[in-house]
């Protein structure tokens, strides 16, 4: 028998196990008519969202800023950008959410600031002003060269020369994104400060971009190269250069740690709040493990493991294996798709099925163990949008075209309905909507029940509906190469419940023999599968939900 506990969903810890969908403001919904998303268009949809089964919404950076990075430069850390509305807008758009059941996690960006920050403008002027050490400045090399090998993800050196302090400070990211000065103790007791005044205000979390950035090597040592044997692990390109450093001295510095336990001394004194981490580095899930254990960091973090191009069993399988190998009591949040990739539907479905790919896909994410991110039209099995080059957006895509189109073709506007702006603006929008989307807009899957959109509605509440699938253990099962199986298993407050996973990513049908005994099929309503005697049968992108004995 389920407890009560279990059926109402401890408050406390709504988000172990919870889906969160993620909303990238400026693409959602615009209210005001400038084919921009904002704050009121997100409220005028959270019904939408709500109707998916979802627990809570993850919106990407809404503060005041130049939007060189789209947000993700940060000029005043408690203010919303007019061009999304005002912090009244946000304060509303808090309650109409908290109204529907959905919790509200908001990025922060603390890693670096724009250079429009008055805490920039300010450490520039000189060497000895009160915010002269809140930004990472270093002096040039005898010949005038920067400080050392560093280089931005962004393309070329990450250091940037000022005329001013006749120094080079350090950007990971665009030359007008400075990085913080986390070795100074008045940078991290102001960013936590920035962080309290939004959970005094009622946010429900934070969504922490690049949380291993924060410190960096005080000695400056030169980052080692990638030996030619082994392979490039960061979470960029293999054709940006960034990825042939191996970074141990410009990021995941061992000082981090420190500051992630400040940081949930934070988090502790809101109950019910949590954290996730966005981690790029070339030990991914190892840092993910690190972050999060002990219960005293990060309560989740994710990795690019899975929002890398491989996609078969035996590489979904080799992540599971070697997180679980690592792990302890730490805890992933695992997505597919985010405002920084491309598109599953496009990265991980190429060549594939493009309704029914994306349907199994999806159940595989919702069936780890974990929690889960949606990434807004993920839920539609929307491909990655198509834009032309004279409409490119993103700085990423402009230093790195055409071998690397960069990020804008996941970041178009959501299909409501299937006219000529899809429902999204009255006029033209910041990126134009691929016609492929239109096809697949919201009000053209809302009434087929056999959609990518009411799939997903249907494995929400069933994944709802099972604890073992909410917070279980998972112990992978031999189902051969070409198939990925597991077992969920709730603990003995929520029932003990055993289910069996067995999902077919391919598009040609596979069998296996039952890897368990006493398995009772479950109808998911959505996925066919044949079981005969102790031999089951998977047809292209099926999955297969077994309750054990």
């Amino acid at each position: 028998m389920i407890s009560m506990d279990f059926q109402m969903q401890d408050n406390l810890t709504w988000w172990r196990g919870g889906v969160i969908y993620q909303i990238y403001p400026r693409s959602f919904m615009d209210h005001n008519g400038d084919g921009i998303g904002d704050l009121r268009g997100i409220i005028s949809r959270l019904d939408y969202v709500a109707s998916l089964g979802v627990d809570g919404i993850w919106l990407s950076p809404f503060f005041t800023s130049p939007m060189l990075d789209f947000g993700y430069d940060v000029s005043d850390y408690r203010n919303v950008d007019p061009m999304f509305g005002t912090l009244d807008d946000f304060t509303t758009l808090l309650a109409r959410a908290h109204q529907l059941g959905l919790k509200v996690i908001i990025d922060q960006v603390i890693s670096h600031s724009s250079d429009q920050h008055p805490w920039f403008q300010q450490s520039r002027q000189n060497r000895d002003n009160d915010k002269a050490n809140w930004y990472v400045w270093a002096d040039p090399k005898p010949d005038g060269t920067p400080p050392n090998n560093w280089l931005s993800i962004f393309g070329g050196p990450a250091w940037t020369f000022d005329s001013r302090r006749r120094q080079y400070y350090l950007h990971n990211f665009l030359t007008s994104q400075p990085d913080m000065n986390f070795h100074s103790p008045e940078v991290r007791a102001a960013q936590l400060d920035n962080m309290r005044f939004w959970l005094e205000l009622g946010v429900d979390g934070f969504r922490l971009d690049t949380v291993n950035f924060y410190y960096h090597d005080a000695e400056l040592r030169d980052n080692p190269p990638v030996p030619a044997h082994e392979s490039k692990t960061m979470g960029a390109p293999d054709t940006n250069p960034y990825t042939w450093q191996r970074h141990k001295y410009d990021i995941s510095r061992p000082e981090n740690l420190v500051f992630l336990r400040e940081l949930r001394a934070l988090m502790d004194e809101f109950p019910g709040t949590t954290t996730v981490g966005e981690i790029g580095d070339d030990n991914p899930l190892e840092r993910m493990a690190e972050y999060t254990a002990n219960d005293d960091k990060l309560h989740m973090a994710y990795t690019f493991d899975l929002l890398n191009t491989p996609n078969s069993a035996s590489y979904i399988r080799e992540v599971i294996e070697r997180f679980q190998r690592l792990a302890g009591d730490a805890w992933p949040c695992w997505a597919l798709s985010n405002h920084d990739v491309m598109r599953s539907a496009s990265r991980w479905g190429t060549d594939q099925d493009p309704l029914a790919y994306p349907k199994v896909a999806l159940a595989m994410l919702f069936s780890l163990r974990g929690s889960v991110c949606l990434y807004q039209g993920e839920e539609l099995g929307l491909p990655e949008a198509e834009v032309p080059f004279g409409n490119i957006q993103d700085p990423y895509g402009k230093v790195l075209w055409p071998e690397f189109k960069g990020r804008d073709g996941a970041r178009t506007p959501m299909p409501w309905d299937d006219m000529e702006h899809g429902g999204f603006s009255q006029v033209g929008p910041w990126l134009p909507i691929d016609s492929r989307h239109l096809a697949l807009a919201i009000s053209r899957q809302h009434d087929d029940k056999d959609s990518v959109l009411n799939t997903v509605r249907r494995m929400l509440s069933f994944r709802a509906a099972h604890p073992a699938l909410i917070d279980g253990a998972l112990e992978l099962v031999d189902v051969g190469e070409d198939l990925l199986g597991f077992v969920r298993q709730a603990d003995g407050e929520n029932g003990g419940e055993r289910l069996l996973c067995v999902f077919n990513l391919t598009g040609e049908p596979r069998s296996t023999p039952l890897p368990v005994s006493n398995a009772e099929p479950l109808d998911t309503h959505d996925f066919g599968i044949e079981l005969h005697g102790d031999e089951l049968h998977l047809p292209p992108y099926q999955a297969g939900f077994f309750k054990l004995g």
